[in-house]
């Protein structure tokens, strides 16, 4: 009888997608996959709906087991308590997934991956005896960063020293200096706010999993790696597998999209792609997108965009991701013909993956989503780095002064980029020295992550390291990280 392993993906398509990456994975290895779902309707989520099912039907060897929905489920609303009822709509299926994992073959169950947002289901799994590992899909660093914020933060709910120091940069042990600014909001939060409590109670929990596997690589992130691995600034944190890059693959679409074939017809690396973020978190105001269409216009470079209705005043609230934007009333009149010869703009959604593949894209504006940032790396392509909220603005950091495949679109914290900046930092890209340096870097880092899941490669050691360490059993992992 094979061993399986039980995947329990977070409800976000950012979530959901890396932890499906190490299924293919799983199957090679000679282990039964399944994958227990909270039915996605119960969120609102129309774009992962969408996903699970095309991913469930490109994946025929994998078992998908929806959950029973529950009655009554909370309503999830992206405000300052979303955390709150998301994590009640999860405890409230504790009970359907203990019940699967009962129903399962007595001692068919290897181990279960839960996202790090589901880290509550240690209560079911502490009594079944069954061993949990946890799925970070986010950097290392950013992994390092919170788990000090939980570590430093005092019971008023406030991290020593923050109110002291305005945005003087703080020193975290394995990441470049960051600003609280650019923390994460939603670690940082309302001092004794609910929100703030079971997000700090997320990364406390997490580092009583069995260990944690990161969707990132070694090399990217060597710094952050060794200094989760030391135990005077982590005494309480499990074995770190980095077995990324985990991203998606090329869209299964039966007809390339339109932009592609756009594409075809421009030179190398002379495409400057514009997207930022999943649908309904990657909206602009109407006066943003006036100044990023002026800036784009001024560079004189081919440009491809990804427009999206206007956003409401609160970025972290979605608007209507399937809202068709009205390009002549939101654009610079006449913006559409005069860059007819050498721009597109796309509505609502473009084939990401294949867009930053292609021969012909040179820059990627992106909002620094840890996804897009693997998948800029892993194609090769410079980015101009221009993080919307949460984590975002610390990937923006790391990836500006750490990694240097980046450089910031100066405004972002004011909330407007101006066309002067969106020109400058366009042209400094595609034009100059810092671009063509940008562009060696990024090709490194690329190579390296080629080279990570081949044999002999870090995140390939990592994946064998996890799963001696989940045969051995409690105890057997040693302290290193892979």
């Amino acid at each position: 009888m094979k061993k399986t392993v039980v995947l329990y993906p977070g409800l976000s398509v950012s979530h959901f997608v890396p932890m499906l990456q190490l299924a293919d994975a799983l199957l090679e290895a000679g282990y039964a996959v399944t994958v227990a779902l909270i039915d996605p309707s119960l969120k609102g989520d129309i774009a992962l709906a969408a996903v699970i099912d095309r991913v469930s039907c490109s994946k025929p060897s994998v078992v998908f087991h929806k959950l029973p929905r529950i009655q009554d489920p909370p309503t999830i609303v992206h405000d300052e308590n979303f955390i709150v009822r998301y994590l009640e709509l999860v405890a409230r299926h504790h009970g359907h997934l203990h019940d699967l994992l009962v129903s399962m073959a007595p001692g068919s169950i290897h181990c279960l991956i839960v996202d790090m947002m589901s880290i509550e289901v240690l209560d079911v799994t502490d009594k079944l005896g069954i061993p949990v590992f946890a799925f970070f899909p986010m950097n290392a660093s950013v992994l390092a960063v919170s788990v000090q914020l939980v570590s430093s933060t005092r019971a008023e709910g406030q991290p020593a020293g923050f109110e002291e120091e305005g945005d003087t940069p703080q020193i975290f042990y394995g990441v470049p200096p960051l600003p609280p600014s650019h923390l994460s909001d939603k670690l940082l939060g309302n001092p004794g706010s609910e929100a703030k409590k079971v997000r700090l109670n997320m990364m406390r929990r997490i580092q009583e999993t069995k260990g944690i596997l990161a969707n990132t690589f070694v090399s990217l992130e060597a710094r952050a790696v060794k200094g989760l691995g030391d135990p005077r600034w982590f005494p309480t944190m499990p074995p770190l597998y980095c077995v990324g890059p985990l991203v998606a693959g090329y869209s299964e679409a039966t007809e390339r999209h339109e932009c592609l074939k756009w594409l075809d017809e421009q030179p190398d690396h002379s495409v400057v792609f514009l997207c930022f973020g999943s649908v309904g978190t990657g909206n602009h105001s109407e006066a943003q997108l006036k100044e990023i269409a002026a800036g784009l216009e001024r560079s004189g470079h081919r440009f491809l965009w990804v427009v999206r209705a206007p956003s409401h005043d609160d970025l972290e609230k979605p608007s209507d991701p399937c809202a068709d934007p009205d390009l002549d009333a939101l654009l610079p009149e006449g913006f559409l013909g005069r860059t007819n010869s050498r721009g597109r703009v796309v509505k609502l959604w473009a084939p990401q993956v294949e867009v930053l593949h292609h021969r012909a894209t040179g820059a990627f504006v992106t909002h620094c989503g840890w996804n897009s940032v693997l998948e800029g790396i892993t194609a090769g392509v410079p980015m101009l780095c221009w993080p919307l909220y949460a984590e975002q603005k610390m990937n923006k950091v790391f990836m500006v002064e750490e990694y240097g495949v980046g450089v910031e679109m100066v405004g972002w914290q004011q909330g407007l980029v101006t066309a002067e900046e969106v020109e400058a930092k366009v042209r400094l890209v595609m034009e100059s020295e810092k671009g063509e340096q940008l562009r060696a870097q990024v090709m490194a880092h690329k190579e390296a992550a080629d080279m990570a899941w081949k044999d002999g490669g870090s995140s390939r050691a990592a994946f064998g390291k996890f799963l001696v360490d989940v045969h051995a059993g409690p105890g057997a992992s040693t302290p290193l990280n892979y």
